[in-house]
């Protein structure tokens, strides 16, 4: 029970990958969330800092994502955060904050969606699924240029 759990508001920024593995269905996508502040000197909403989380979802939760979800649609997202660094023989580390998504669902604050329940042993159709002339998307994060020195962003505690 010691696991950090989250309720992530933001858009989906890439399609959603849908793979059939030994162990059921796996989707993919990448997440954007970002912050919004009010400028009182412009007196405008003025957009912050983006941030990218790669969500993960399984079984029948994958199936009905890949179904429901396009690129730029507004989700809310809860689940389980996971923070992983990869080090490369040669290269920088590199972190990546994946969450692996007990529940999606469309933000209503934004708009409308239509429920729809999949009854028991109901195939749903999963748009692009292994699909040809889909690319695999891009997953890796643009590397630091070589004479650039990379400075951590600070981290808040709350």
């Amino acid at each position: 029970m010691n696991e950090t759990m989250v309720a992530v508001v933001g858009n989906v920024a890439t399609q959603p990958v849908y793979r059939e593995l030994a162990t059921g269905a796996s989707t993919r996508f990448r997440l954007a969330v970002t912050a919004r502040y009010l400028d009182r000197e412009k007196n405008v909403w003025t957009d912050g800092h983006t941030n990218f989380f790669t969500v993960w979802a399984n079984r029948q939760l994958a199936t009905n994502a890949t179904a429901s979800l396009n690129v730029g649609d507004p989700v809310v997202v809860q689940g389980r955060l996971r923070v992983r660094t990869d080090a490369r023989e040669g290269q920088q580390p590199r972190t990546s904050v994946d969450i692996d998504a007990m529940a999606i669902g469309h933000d209503l604050a934004r708009g409308t969606s239509a429920f729809r329940r999949a009854k028991p042993g109901e195939a749903v159709t999963v748009a692009g699924a292994g699909a040809a002339g889909q690319p695999e998307p891009d997953w890796e994060t643009p590397g630091a240029d070589a004479g650039a020195q990379r400075h951590p962003e600070p981290a808040a505690v709350t």
